[in-house]
């Protein structure tokens, strides 16, 4: 049940960010070129999903409703460098590309050629992260552990 509820919000999601015209990169460029010919249009679907979402966010995590047992939120709350640089490279790709990942798998499911691309290197990023992290942990584990002399 939960994961044909998940289904049904994800098309409820990508038929909003298709009205609001969020998957349409010209669109979101229009937004960014705030020294151009600026579109403030996207501000007010950002704006209006902040005020239906924001009143019900605590109402939702108290009372663990919806078919989900439990949340979890953030346990990290610093900002540092991986942070701010990971919030960058985000920004930037979202200003090269003209989209963000929801809209970007919207595009793609659209069959755009940009869509599918931008997906594909978003999946490429993400596995490149996760080796990365991995042989990081790695590393630090090696450098942790003593080892006996042979």
């Amino acid at each position: 049940m939960s994961l044909i509820t998940a289904f049904l919000a994800g098309l409820l999601f990508a038929a909003g960010l298709a009205v609001s015209g969020m998957a349409m990169p010209s669109k979101v460029l229009g937004f960014l070129d705030v020294a151009g010919d600026w579109d403030p249009s996207l501000a007010f679907v950002m704006g209006g999903a902040v005020l239906v979402y924001a009143p019900l966010f605590r109402l939702i995590v108290k009372r663990h409703w919806l078919l989900a047992p439990s949340f979890e939120l953030p346990l990290v709350k610093h900002i540092d460098r991986r942070l701010v640089l990971g919030s960058a490279l985000f920004g930037v790709g979202w200003g090269v590309a003209g989209m963000c990942p929801g809209p970007a798998l919207v595009v793609a499911g659209a069959l755009v050629p940009g869509g599918i691309v931008f997906v594909l290197a978003m999946i490429a990023g993400a596995s490149a992260f996760r080796l990365l992290e991995t042989w990081r942990q790695e590393r630090r584990q090696r450098s942790l552990t003593v080892q006996p002399d042979a």
